[in-house]
């Protein structure tokens, strides 16, 4: 028995070393700890001092403590404090804690709102706070009120991100552009906006960049007005959510009162007016044929520049040349006498912009001077080039009289003849001579031919110009030409031929040596080009049927996946359609604006005559145009709200990468079970905002008729 409990002993001290022997070898393993599971939550306030919607602050210093460690992201542009003030506060992140240190004086009863936007992210994963705020007052109550909306570009519906919305109790027209914004906040990055902790009262409400930082309006700054007044309110809003068992059955109704703000939809759509004042920006010499007049805004009136010296020998000494909006002037020396110069001087009687600002434009005269600047490295290529020119004449005269010599002993002379050759076709490369480019050799059934020219014409003689057409028969037949003229009546170096050849047709186009001579009494070298045109099953076709118009002139833009038009078609007035006809296959997408004046362009807005822009619409979905296919599509301009029907693939104002990773987690998750997303849907989901909202009063007024 005894020698049974010894065995026993020693049984469980040898298993009580054992386990610490595990023990200690666990122990010295270094293994790499577990992490948890991913954090997709953002940060969340657990203290503010003073509370947040405290009454009679007396300091100037807000705390605001989280739940973890955060940051702020460019609080520059993002974070905004209403009321304005003229120095920004200070505003620091140090750990868990975010500190607000006032510099201005504070007013007295007043509600103060610091508004994050979506500015705080936690440091370690990025997730987004969106839309926090912070507000006290410096008064016995607080004001609640608050207006919800969403600013979106009115010329392409893109969300306006990080720009200012602000709101004026002073109802007068001018007070946008003389009087700082009473109230103001920020659009989030999808555009959003709310001002929060509004007085009961009547606003005008706007929208600002605000390049210059002084919160008023200037003429050169992207801007939005409503044309109503905005009045804050609230009412309660009772829901019922229903909640059910694991097979699908009704386990709870619950019913549930909310407090709604309103108005909560209110959209504002951002133009810039396009105000350039009027003077002469810049003006140089370009080499010394040409001389450039850059002007502050578009020329409706060209203006009248007169040669002060050297005094012209030709009543004719330039041609203009300029852009299509006609802000910049080349003028074209066409006088020898000129070119040779080393200075101009010249009068330019012009229209320009006063020194008040006003819209009325005055006249003015200034005298330019314009000197011949040379580079030393332009120099040194052309004294290169004049004595490469020198040796060359010196060994042809040298060939020349050696082969003379041998003709006359009776030699073989042929060497001698291919040097001549050689040489001279050198100096024939070197002869200043009108280059001539042909624009494209594979025309569209609906492109003219056009030319391309380094300087402007100044004759053409089209008998020297031929152009022959492939019969089935494999022979040529002379096809007859129109006269060539400028592309535009503003291009001096753009050159047509107006005329539509034949689909599928094989050309061949012949330009004599002397056809086209230069106002230089240039002329350019012999063409001799084969031209083709494509057929007209390489093309698709697009009518599209417009619903919603009620009457109104429209314009319907193709669009490319850069967002730019390709083609343009107004919009029908009896059958409400717009016909694009001899298109490119390809992915396009569409865009409507209303056309109010019937010019065909879209105009902007003009805050001073109460203007808004033209209103703009987009079809939601890609249009997929295949070969030798006609299309028709029926689109509703109203079936889709505003803010969602520009389609994601062609947005530029996207969401940032940083938005809450608990949406695309919920996202993940739904795909899993089972839930599909459309490439086209927006981002749009705050429950702030409607689905229905942000589409204007006449999108409103057209639903509502229609139910």
């Amino acid at each position: 028995m005894l020698q049974h409990r010894i065995s026993l002993s020693r049984l469980a001290a040898w298993t009580l070393a054992t386990a610490m022997m595990l023990v200690a070898a666990a122990c010295a393993n270094i293994g790499t700890p577990e992490g948890g599971p991913r954090d997709y939550t953002p940060p969340r306030v657990v203290k503010t001092s003073p509370a947040n919607g405290a009454v009679n602050f007396k300091g100037n210093k807000v705390e605001i403590t989280f739940d973890e460690i955060v940051q702020i992201k460019d609080q520059q542009s993002k974070v905004v404090v209403s009321p304005a003030q003229k120095e920004m506060p200070v505003i620091r992140n140090n750990g868990r804690k975010v500190t607000v240190e006032f510099r201005d004086t504070l007013k007295p009863n007043t509600t103060y709102v610091v508004d994050f936007t979506n500015a705080i992210e936690d440091n370690n994963e990025g997730n987004v706070l969106d839309g926090y705020s912070f507000a006290f007052s410096t008064g016995e109550s607080i004001d609640s009120l608050q207006v919800s909306g969403m600013a979106l570009r009115a010329s392409d519906l893109e969300p306006m991100q990080h720009i200012l919305v602000g709101l004026h109790s002073n109802l007068s027209d001018t007070a946008f552009a003389q009087i700082p914004l009473e109230r103001i906040s920020r659009t989030n990055d999808r555009g959003q906006f709310t001002l929060r902790n509004l007085k009961p009262g009547r606003y005008h409400i706007f929208a600002l960049n605000d390049a210059d930082g002084d919160y008023r309006m200037a003429r050169t700054e992207d801007m939005a007005f409503c044309d109503s007044v905005i009045v804050p309110g609230v009412n309660s809003v009772t829901t019922r959510d229903t909640v059910f068992t694991f097979d699908h059955r009704v386990d709870t109704v619950v019913t549930a009162t909310h407090m709604r703000y309103v108005p909560n939809n209110v959209l504002l759509s951002v133009f810039n007016e396009g105000y350039r004042q009027q003077y002469i920006k810049s003006y140089r010499r370009l080499g010394r044929n040409r001389l450039l007049l850059q002007m502050g805004a578009p020329q409706t009136r060209m203006p009248q520049v007169r040669l002060l010296s050297p005094h012209p020998s030709a009543r004719s000494w330039c041609r203009l040349e300029r852009n299509e909006s006609g802000d910049s002037l080349v003028y074209w020396l066409s006088d020898s006498s000129l070119i040779k110069s080393d200075s101009l001087s010249l009068e330019v009687h012009y229209m320009r912009t006063p020194p008040s600002g006003a819209d009325t434009l005055v006249e003015a005269t200034d005298t330019l001077a314009f000197a011949a600047v040379r580079s030393g490295y332009e120099l040194k290529q052309q004294e290169q080039a004049r004595k490469e020119r020198e040796k060359r004449q010196k060994e042809i005269s040298q060939l020349v009289e050696k082969r003379d010599k041998a003709a006359a002993e009776g030699k073989d002379v042929t060497e001698y003849e291919l040097n001549l050759t050689a040489l001279r076709r050198q100096d024939e490369a070197e002869e200043p001579a009108l280059k001539a480019t042909l624009e494209k050799a594979e025309l569209g059934v609906t492109d003219s031919i056009a030319f391309k020219f380094d300087t402007p014409i100044d004759t053409i003689y089209s008998r020297r110009l031929r152009l022959t057409h492939m019969q089935p028969d494999s022979t040529w037949q002379a096809v007859p030409l129109p006269p060539m003229v400028r592309a535009s009546e503003c291009s001096e170096l753009r050159y047509v031929l107006p005329m539509r050849l034949q689909p599928g047709g094989q050309y061949k186009l012949q330009v004599d040596s002397a056809a086209i001579y230069s106002i230089y009494n240039l002329t350019c070298k012999g063409i001799d080009q084969d031209i083709s045109v494509k057929k007209l099953e390489d093309y698709a076709n697009l009518y599209m049927r417009i619903l919603g118009l009620a009457g109104r002139r429209a314009v319907v833009q193709l669009l490319n996946s850069g967002d730019k038009p390709v083609m343009t078609a107004a919009v029908d007035s009896a059958g409400a359609e717009a016909a694009f006809e001899n298109v490119e296959p390809g992915t396009y997408y569409a865009r409507l604006f209303i056309d109010d004046n019937g010019n065909g362009v879209w105009d902007t807005g003009n805050y001073a005559r109460h203007q808004q822009p033209e209103e703009v619409y987009y079809y939601p979905k890609p249009l997929k145009l295949r070969r030798n296919w006609d299309v028709d599509q029926t689109w509703n301009i109203y079936a889709a709200p505003l803010d969602l029907q520009k389609p994601e693939s062609i947005r530029k104002n996207r969401p940032e990468n940083r938005t809450n990773l608990l949406d695309s987690k919920r996202k993940q998750s739904g795909k899993a079970n089972g839930d599909t997303d459309d490439d086209d849907t927006d981002g749009f989901s705050n429950p702030a905002f409607g689905r229905n909202s942000y589409s204007g009063n006449k999108y409103e007024d057209y639903r509502n008729n229609q139910r």
